[in-house]
């Protein structure tokens, strides 16, 4: 009998996450007769895009993606986390499905995971139960949508407004998280200065914040994991 080969890269920089989802594909492969799992794993988005450009360069496709959002960014700097990895991901391969998982549960921040990346699969890991975690799998692979219950409810609630924070916005947020002046981020972002600053207003607006200084508006993104 022919068996159905997927292949899985798992992105977590997590060795107990990356084993939990190693023990759940081994427990679905010890129930389906048919199936057989070809897994890479990646601990960085360094070494996950290394991994993605070899399977472009050998013209084979990736068939599922669990993917940790929190990830440190690549050495070029590029991608910034697991969520630019989705999105980069998602233009190269249409049919692959993606997993999401992350520790945050915030509104604000599963709403713009679910806008930018559109994933199969999303696991906020505080809700996460083994057999859940299994059947998640089986579920996605089986062209379904799994979502954990925290995700469910934002969802069901929705957000007040259909504004996210979009690729230009986190990569400002992180420059000035590591310092980069005013003065040299024109040469980063695709915004002239007045374009920064509307920039720097309108996620003020978003998280809520009155006063003039960035180092609040830094803090309350890296508290709700955009950086």
């Amino acid at each position: 009998m022919e068996k159905n080969t997927y292949t899985i890269l798992i992105i977590d920089d997590h060795p107990l996450i990356v084993q939990a989802y190693k023990l759940a594909l081994e427990e679905i492969k010890n129930t389906i007769e048919d199936i057989i799992f070809n897994i890479a794993v990646s601990h960085d988005c360094t070494t996950a895009l290394n991994t993605i450009n070899n399977a472009i360069t050998h013209s084979k496709k990736i068939d599922l993606v669990l993917l940790d959002i929190s990830l440190p960014p690549s050495e070029d700097g590029k991608i910034l986390s697991g969520e630019d990895l989705g999105i980069k991901i998602r233009s190269l391969w249409h049919e692959t499905k993606i997993i999401v998982s992350t520790t945050y549960s915030d509104t604000f921040r599963i709403h713009t995971i679910i806008k930018n990346i559109n994933p199969e699969g999303f696991l906020v890991k505080n809700d996460l139960e083994p057999a859940e975690l299994v059947q998640a799998v089986k579920t996605v692979l089986n062209g379904k949508l799994f979502f954990t219950e925290t995700v469910l409810e934002v969802m069901r609630n929705n957000v007040a407004h259909d504004y996210f924070l979009d690729r230009v916005d986190r990569q400002l947020l992180y420059e000035l998280s590591i310092g980069t002046k005013m003065k040299d981020l024109p040469d980063i972002l695709p915004l002239s200065i007045a374009g920064i600053e509307k920039r720097k207003r309108n996620l003020k607006v978003i998280f809520n914040i009155k006063g003039n200084s960035d180092k609040e508006l830094i803090q309350l993104a890296k508290e709700k994991g955009f950086i």
